[in-house]
């Protein structure tokens, strides 16, 4: 296998910043010297008053860490998808590689080039990874739904042209709960410039996903 510059960049990936709004409260109460005034006394004629805090309900995380990427997609499907590539992949260091954590093989088998990136990122609540969906998908142009992936996914492959090389990139977007599964496949041949069909790889990275989802379910809490 020889090494060969990769033939685009992998994409930033931004993790959302969830705010949180505290909640206050306001007591009132009416003149003293009126005899129905808002305030209620003891016999000895002490005022009483009493105020509660609002109560506050965290909804606990289906998710609270990434699970292992390298080990989320079968050895055969590696193989098949990065020919040459080391079935155990190699993971790329995090800020913080308890919510987020990406895998990654790529191989140059003949004049044949493949790439496959499988992420996962866990976030604070169903609604923050919702939100985070809806901005990558808001980054994408064209592509269309995957049924049956998680609570919801996102496919679309894109050809771009360097130099006359051409290559294919498919990216595919899941959510479940609380976390994001991200799978980047792409493909090129330097012999003829040409880059791999649309069809191999969006089947590419969507087969990628589903084995990656179902890691990430399997080790749901």
């Amino acid at each position: 296998m020889r090494s060969f510059p990769l033939p685009i960049a992998l994409a930033a990936r931004l993790s959302p910043v969830v705010v949180l709004a505290a909640a206050g409260w306001a007591l009132s109460s009416g003149p003293s010297s009126e005899p129905q005034a808002a305030e209620k006394r003891t016999a000895g004629g002490t005022p009483t008053q009493s105020a509660s805090a609002p109560s506050t309900t965290t909804v606990p995380m289906t998710y609270t860490a990434a699970p292992v990427p390298c080990g989320s997609v079968a050895e055969k499907t590696v193989t098949s998808l990065v020919p040459g590539a080391k079935a155990s992949g190699k993971e790329i260091k995090s800020t913080d590689s308890k919510l987020r954590r990406t895998c990654s093989w790529n191989a140059l088998e003949g004049y044949e080039y493949r790439w496959l990136d499988v992420s996962f990122e866990v976030l604070q609540s169903d609604d923050a990874a919702e939100q985070s969906y809806g901005r990558r998908l808001k980054d994408q142009s064209g592509g269309g739904p995957v049924p049956g992936l998680g609570d919801a996914a996102y496919s679309v492959v894109n050809l771009t042209t360097q130099d006359k090389q051409q290559t294919r990139e498919g990216v595919v977007v899941a959510r479940a709960s609380n976390a994001l599964v991200i799978v980047t496949y792409n493909g090129s041949d330097f012999e003829s410039k040409k880059a791999p069909s649309t069809d191999e790889i969006n089947k590419g990275a969507i087969k990628a996903a589903k084995e990656a989802m179902a890691a990430l379910l399997e080790g749901r809490d």
